[in-house]
Protein backbone atom coordinates (compact mmCIF):
# COMPACT_ATOMS: atom_id res chain seq x y z
CA UNK A 1 0.00 0.00 0.00
CA UNK A 2 1.11 3.51 -0.74
CA UNK A 3 1.69 6.16 1.94
CA UNK A 4 0.31 8.84 -0.38
CA UNK A 5 -2.50 10.75 1.35
CA UNK A 6 -5.90 10.14 -0.21
CA UNK A 7 -8.90 12.34 -0.73
CA UNK A 8 -10.89 13.03 2.45
CA UNK A 9 -14.55 12.14 2.27
CA UNK A 10 -15.74 15.80 2.37
CA UNK A 11 -13.38 16.63 -0.50
CA UNK A 12 -14.49 13.55 -2.44
CA UNK A 13 -18.13 14.54 -1.78
CA UNK A 14 -17.37 18.00 -3.20
CA UNK A 15 -16.12 16.47 -6.45
CA UNK A 16 -19.15 14.14 -6.58
CA UNK A 17 -21.49 17.09 -6.01
CA UNK A 18 -19.81 18.95 -8.87
CA UNK A 19 -20.26 15.92 -11.15
CA UNK A 20 -23.89 15.75 -10.00
CA UNK A 21 -24.37 19.42 -10.89
CA UNK A 22 -23.07 18.69 -14.40
CA UNK A 23 -25.56 15.83 -14.72
CA UNK A 24 -28.44 18.05 -13.53
CA UNK A 25 -27.54 20.95 -15.85
CA UNK A 26 -27.09 18.54 -18.74
CA UNK A 27 -30.47 16.92 -18.06
CA UNK A 28 -32.16 20.32 -17.78
CA UNK A 29 -30.68 21.67 -21.04
CA UNK A 30 -31.59 18.46 -22.89
CA UNK A 31 -35.13 18.69 -21.51
CA UNK A 32 -35.41 22.31 -22.70
CA UNK A 33 -34.10 21.36 -26.13
CA UNK A 34 -36.47 18.39 -26.40
CA UNK A 35 -39.47 20.50 -25.37
CA UNK A 36 -38.71 23.53 -27.54
CA UNK A 37 -37.03 22.25 -30.70
CA UNK A 38 -38.25 20.10 -33.57
CA UNK A 39 -36.14 17.06 -34.37
CA UNK A 40 -33.46 17.92 -36.97
CA UNK A 41 -34.91 21.41 -37.66
CA UNK A 42 -32.17 24.04 -37.05
CA UNK A 43 -32.91 27.26 -35.18
CA UNK A 44 -30.22 29.80 -36.11
CA UNK A 45 -28.64 31.66 -33.18
CA UNK A 46 -25.65 33.25 -34.93
CA UNK A 47 -23.98 32.88 -38.31
CA UNK A 48 -22.05 29.90 -36.93
CA UNK A 49 -24.35 28.41 -34.29
CA UNK A 50 -27.73 26.68 -34.49
CA UNK A 51 -29.80 24.83 -31.96
CA UNK A 52 -30.73 21.57 -33.67
CA UNK A 53 -32.35 18.71 -31.76
CA UNK A 54 -30.78 15.37 -32.67
CA UNK A 55 -30.99 11.86 -31.25
CA UNK A 56 -27.66 10.03 -31.27
CA UNK A 57 -27.89 6.26 -30.81
CA UNK A 58 -24.15 5.90 -31.25
CA UNK A 59 -21.09 7.26 -29.50
CA UNK A 60 -19.04 10.32 -30.42
CA UNK A 61 -19.61 11.40 -34.02
CA UNK A 62 -22.50 8.87 -34.18
CA UNK A 63 -20.08 5.93 -34.11
CA UNK A 64 -22.12 2.69 -34.35
CA UNK A 65 -25.41 4.65 -34.56
CA UNK A 66 -26.78 2.20 -37.15
CA UNK A 67 -25.59 -0.97 -35.39
CA UNK A 68 -29.06 -2.38 -34.82
CA UNK A 69 -29.65 -1.69 -31.12
CA UNK A 70 -26.98 -3.76 -29.34
CA UNK A 71 -24.78 -0.67 -29.09
CA UNK A 72 -27.12 0.87 -26.49
CA UNK A 73 -26.23 -1.82 -23.93
CA UNK A 74 -22.60 -1.86 -25.01
CA UNK A 75 -22.28 1.89 -24.39
CA UNK A 76 -24.14 1.62 -21.08
CA UNK A 77 -21.78 -1.11 -19.83
CA UNK A 78 -18.67 0.73 -21.04
CA UNK A 79 -19.85 4.00 -19.45
CA UNK A 80 -20.56 2.30 -16.11
CA UNK A 81 -17.12 0.67 -16.12
CA UNK A 82 -15.35 3.91 -17.06
CA UNK A 83 -17.32 5.80 -14.39
CA UNK A 84 -16.25 3.29 -11.74
CA UNK A 85 -12.60 3.69 -12.78
CA UNK A 86 -12.98 7.49 -12.65
CA UNK A 87 -14.52 7.29 -9.17
CA UNK A 88 -11.63 5.18 -7.84
CA UNK A 89 -9.10 7.45 -9.54
CA UNK A 90 -10.82 10.51 -8.06
CA UNK A 91 -10.86 8.97 -4.57
CA UNK A 92 -7.14 8.19 -4.78
CA UNK A 93 -6.14 11.80 -5.48
CA UNK A 94 -4.02 13.63 -2.90
CA UNK A 95 -6.05 16.17 -0.92
CA UNK A 96 -4.14 19.14 -2.36
CA UNK A 97 -4.60 18.03 -5.98
CA UNK A 98 -6.84 20.34 -8.05
CA UNK A 99 -6.35 19.99 -11.80
CA UNK A 100 -6.61 16.21 -12.06
CA UNK A 101 -9.73 15.93 -9.85
CA UNK A 102 -11.34 18.76 -11.83
CA UNK A 103 -10.68 16.96 -15.11
CA UNK A 104 -11.89 13.62 -13.73
CA UNK A 105 -15.04 15.28 -12.37
CA UNK A 106 -15.86 16.89 -15.71
CA UNK A 107 -15.43 13.60 -17.57
CA UNK A 108 -17.44 11.72 -14.92
CA UNK A 109 -20.29 14.25 -14.91
CA UNK A 110 -20.46 14.26 -18.70
CA UNK A 111 -20.36 10.48 -18.95
CA UNK A 112 -23.13 10.12 -16.38
CA UNK A 113 -25.21 12.79 -18.11
CA UNK A 114 -25.13 10.88 -21.38
CA UNK A 115 -25.65 7.60 -19.51
CA UNK A 116 -28.95 8.90 -18.13
CA UNK A 117 -30.16 9.55 -21.70
CA UNK A 118 -29.01 6.18 -22.95
CA UNK A 119 -30.76 4.33 -20.12
CA UNK A 120 -33.98 6.37 -20.29
CA UNK A 121 -34.36 6.78 -24.04
CA UNK A 122 -31.89 4.55 -25.84
CA UNK A 123 -30.17 7.56 -27.41
CA UNK A 124 -28.36 10.73 -26.36
CA UNK A 125 -30.04 14.10 -26.92
CA UNK A 126 -27.78 16.54 -28.76
CA UNK A 127 -28.73 20.08 -29.71
CA UNK A 128 -25.70 22.37 -30.15
CA UNK A 129 -24.85 22.69 -33.85
CA UNK A 130 -21.67 24.61 -34.70
CA UNK A 131 -21.04 25.29 -38.38
CA UNK A 132 -18.65 27.23 -40.61
CA UNK A 133 -18.93 27.72 -44.38
CA UNK A 134 -21.49 24.92 -44.76
CA UNK A 135 -19.46 22.47 -42.66
CA UNK A 136 -21.21 21.27 -39.49
CA UNK A 137 -19.48 19.85 -36.45
CA UNK A 138 -21.54 16.90 -35.16
CA UNK A 139 -24.27 18.11 -32.79
CA UNK A 140 -23.35 17.90 -29.12
CA UNK A 141 -24.62 18.75 -25.64
CA UNK A 142 -23.43 20.02 -22.27
CA UNK A 143 -22.26 16.53 -21.20
CA UNK A 144 -20.14 16.24 -24.34
CA UNK A 145 -18.66 19.68 -23.61
CA UNK A 146 -17.80 18.66 -20.04
CA UNK A 147 -16.12 15.49 -21.30
CA UNK A 148 -14.13 17.44 -23.90
CA UNK A 149 -12.93 20.08 -21.44
CA UNK A 150 -12.14 17.34 -18.89
CA UNK A 151 -10.03 15.40 -21.40
CA UNK A 152 -8.19 18.58 -22.46
CA UNK A 153 -7.42 19.36 -18.79
CA UNK A 154 -6.34 15.75 -18.29
CA UNK A 155 -3.89 16.07 -21.19
CA UNK A 156 -2.57 19.40 -19.86
CA UNK A 157 -2.15 17.85 -16.42
CA UNK A 158 -0.26 14.94 -17.95
CA UNK A 159 2.31 17.26 -19.49
CA UNK A 160 2.85 19.37 -16.37
CA UNK A 161 5.94 18.80 -14.24
CA UNK A 162 5.09 16.83 -11.06
CA UNK A 163 5.63 19.74 -8.65
CA UNK A 164 3.31 22.16 -10.52
CA UNK A 165 0.01 20.26 -10.35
Amino acid sequence: MSDTPRQSFPRFAFWLALAGLIVILDYWTKHLASQNLELYRPVPITGWLNLTLAHNEGAAFSLLADAGGWQRWFFIIITVLISLVLLVWLWRQPPDSRLLPTSLTLVLGGALGNLVDRIQQGYVVDFVDVHVAGWHWPAFNLADSAITVGVILLLIEGFMPRGRK
